[in-house]
């Protein structure tokens, strides 16, 4: 990926724009949403003129249906089941890139073995493709979903937060509209750690170089990055207070198997008071680990997604410390 265009897009242009009036109100609101960040108005209508926009992606639609996130969820366990077997994958990984790794620990404070978990959950470190575009993925929810249901108004505010984002990060670094475009996965997540395009605040560079998610130096630093500045992350997981994860997963599975909306560490969501049961609470022996799931639960909201980090993590920990 090209996080800056080598040719500076030229602001002087034969024709000016000078408002955000559009034909469809939903393009109105992130015109202005992007002009108050700081956009120009005129770069603003380039980029919401520009051929791009006249795509769609009906296949990340598709993707997006309630049956196919029922789909999704269903699988991660599976998922973190073939995982497993990645662990010595991860290992090498966290020899390779010692150095990063270290940086990432002293900056951040967070542990090298849950960003390398991470980076092999979404992308088995670099090794899953990206075949979407992020702006046609956001472009086509705000496009083609109508805004009559709650969650259908909840993912086009999203895709509406994302496009702006993705304006506001190449207006900044003078990226010409025409050449703001960015591999993504179905849901519009970017680069070996998958950051939405709202994250991009968080891209860390290891060393003089622009920030590239592409890169897995790049990616370590993000990652670790994101997890101090959004999950607050302030301190390493202590692994010794940390009960063996195969166990603790093996029940989680079972328990979120017999309970309908269960949830690993919470009793009531955050965000909609929703009720869910609750498998750590009340359990005095998985309350530091649960701080931790919560966390980790600030990357992908999926209690199955965290504990499946954390027990990928906690393997390899043990099996450098076997080396």
């Amino acid at each position: 990926m090209r996080w800056f265009a080598s040719t500076l897009f030229l602001c002087v242009n034969l024709f000016a724009y000078s408002n955000c009036d559009f034909k469809t109100d939903t393009y109105e609101a992130i015109c202005r949403q992007a002009v108050q960040k700081g956009v120009s108005v005129d770069y603003a209508n380039r980029y919401l003129l520009s051929p791009q926009t006249k795509t769609r992606d009906e296949k990340s639609l598709k993707l997006f249906s309630p049956k196919m996130i029922k789909v999704h969820h269903a699988n991660e366990k599976r998922a973190n089941n073939a995982l497993v077997a990645f662990v010595p994958e991860i290992v090498d990984n966290l020899r390779r890139y010692k150095a990063v790794y270290d940086e990432a620990e002293k900056r951040f404070h967070v542990n090298r073995e849950v960003i390398a978990a991470i980076l092999a959950k979404e992308t088995r470190l670099g090794r899953i493709g990206s075949g979407h575009d992020a702006f046609t993925v956001f472009n086509t929810l705000v496009r083609e979903l109508q805004p009559d249901t709650p969650r259908n108004r909840r993912l086009i505010t999203m895709a509406e937060r994302n496009i702006v984002s993705l304006m506001l990060f190449c207006f900044e670094n003078a990226i010409a509209p025409g050449e703001c475009r960015y591999k993504s996965s179905y849901a519009g997540a970017v680069g070996i750690p998958q950051f939405m395009p709202q994250n991009f605040y968080l891209v860390e560079s290891y060393g003089d170089a622009p920030g590239d998610l592409q890169k897995m130096e790049d990616a370590i630093l993000s990652t670790a990055r994101f997890l101090h500045d959004n999950a607050g992350f302030t301190e390493t997981i202590d692994w010794s207070k940390i009960p063996d994860m195969a166990n603790v997963e093996n029940g989680w599975y079972d328990y979120d198997f017999a309970n309908d909306n269960a949830s690993f560490a919470y009793a009531k969501s955050t965000k909609s008071g929703k009720k869910y049961h609750c498998y750590a609470c009340g359990r005095e022996a998985l309350a530091y680990l649960s701080d931790y799931v919560k966390k980790i639960m600030r990357y992908n909201n999926s209690s199955n997604y965290a504990i499946g980090v954390l027990r990928l993590a906690y393997d390899a920990h043990f099996s450098l410390l076997a080396e």
